[in-house]
């Protein structure tokens, strides 16, 4: 019996990972030079962690987890199983972590970096999967404008290092305790005015959570909030100080950036600084990676008064972009070893290992074929040399190495024949 993949869960394949391989070596390479350290967390937490930290009114809490009982576990308040989840984002866990194993004790100013798998139960479509890989980081213990804006900068040169020029920055403020609650009550009696206008799903948090209003895609929300009072309008002092300075510092550092008060996000732990990066090029998923300021979440979760600021981005996305900009590279063997005759075998299967034990990327056959159909193997893999080695070559102590991009050949010495392939390669 044949066996599908679950809908919303895909596979990997061969032909797509050396994409995966290169966003995450030039993410690890850009986190190093910013001094971020990698964190591993579980891929399963309690509820409670998400329906606390996320937001209850939020989409991912009221219908898009996967949510389940823990068959043997039962909560320290009643006799009901524990309820677990698959995590929908990486930064509650991340802050449960740093919570949990009281990182702020010996250094409150942390910068933590995750890959890894999330899961949402959503609608499947381009570039969003029920299974899907986030990148993201998280700089906790600082609430200086400074670490917002290196931020932005980390993520600039993210991009610029895949060569993904096309992507643009959004930015806003919602806001903290202070000013944010009478922005909440001015949208509120605005949007009361406008109630019956409104969708199904914002009628029924309007009170709750009145800023999803702003960040809902039906057309009727739309031009029912066009409107709409604006949140920079409504910053306190600090607020506006604050991101008045990250501004600046991205007017200083070059960074382009265009504002959009509508920006509110779909996790209700944000404040103050609040962004996207957008891009035309897959339809209505436009934001490739997101985050903001959550300077509440560390103390929400049990842990001290200690500020927050990261994101995430999506893996799947930045692999379909660099796939239409046709800046992935597939994984090709350095060295393709062809051997005709026994003793030419005998001679390629230890040859190989050595090689390989050098870095060397080499991949030969194990049957004997013609040299003609081991050259057309040698094409398939896109192979950037193959050296042949007969019997007669082995007599002579020379092997043929033949460039596969110029069809340029040469006779090449075998004694360390390891040592001069490996350093070709280097040089």
């Amino acid at each position: 019996m044949k066996i599908a993949s679950i809908k919303g869960f895909s596979d990997i394949l061969p032909e797509e990972v050396g994409a995966w391989q290169q966003v995450e070596s030039v993410a690890r390479e850009v986190f190093k030079v910013y001094n971020f350290a990698e964190i591993r967390v579980p891929i399963v937490e309690k509820t409670e962690l998400f329906s606390r930290s996320i937001g209850e009114t939020t989409d991912i809490v009221e219908k898009e987890m996967y949510t389940f009982d823990d068959r043997d576990g039962r909560s320290a308040e009643s006799s009901e199983a524990t309820k677990l989840t698959l995590r929908p984002e990486g930064t509650a866990g991340v802050v449960r972590a740093y919570v949990e194993a009281e990182m702020y004790k010996s250094e409150p100013a942390r910068k933590l970096y995750y890959m890894g798998p999330m899961f949402r139960r959503e609608r499947p479509q381009k570039g969003r999967m029920r299974q899907f890989h986030q990148i993201g980081a998280e700089a906790l213990g600082r609430a200086d404008p400074f670490i917002d804006a290196e931020i932005l900068l980390l993520l600039g040169d993210f991009f610029r290092a895949l060569d993904l020029t096309d992507l643009s920055l959004e930015l806003n403020s919602l806001g903290d305790g202070e000013c944010r609650p009478r922005y909440r009550d001015e949208l509120l009696a605005f949007l009361k005015a406008r109630e019956e206008s409104l969708c199904g799903n914002c009628r029924r948090r309007i009170d709750r959570n009145p800023l999803r209003a702003l960040d809902c895609k039906e057309p009727g929300c739309i031009v029912a909030t066009k409107d709409a009072p604006s949140i920079l309008n409504a910053l306190c002092v600090p607020c506006r100080m604050h991101f008045d300075i990250v501004q600046k510092l991205l007017a200083e550092t070059g960074v382009r950036y265009r504002l959009n008060a509508r920006m509110v996000r779909g996790l209700d732990y944000y404040c103050r600084t609040t962004f996207e990066w957008t891009t035309t090029q897959l339809g209505s998923q436009s934001a490739v990676a997101a985050g903001g300021r959550y300077d509440g979440l560390v103390e929400q979760l049990g842990g001290p008064p200690i500020p927050g600021v990261g994101f995430a981005m999506g893996v799947e996305r930045l692999t379909m972009l660099l796939k239409m900009h046709e800046q992935a590279i597939p994984p090709r063997p350095d060295l393709y070893l062809a051997w005709i005759g026994d003793k030419a075998r005998s001679w390629a299967f230890p040859m190989a290992h050595r090689l390989r034990q050098r870095n060397l990327v080499v991949e030969m056959e194990g049957e004997s074929r013609s040299l003609k159909s081991q050259m057309r193997r040698a094409d398939k893999f896109r192979a950037t040399a193959v050296l042949i080695v007969g019997d007669d070559e082995l007599a002579r102590g020379e092997g043929v190495l033949r460039d596969m991009a110029s069809k340029r050949q040469e006779n090449i010495k075998l004694v360390n024949v390891e040592a001069e392939l490996s350093a070709r390669k280097a040089s």
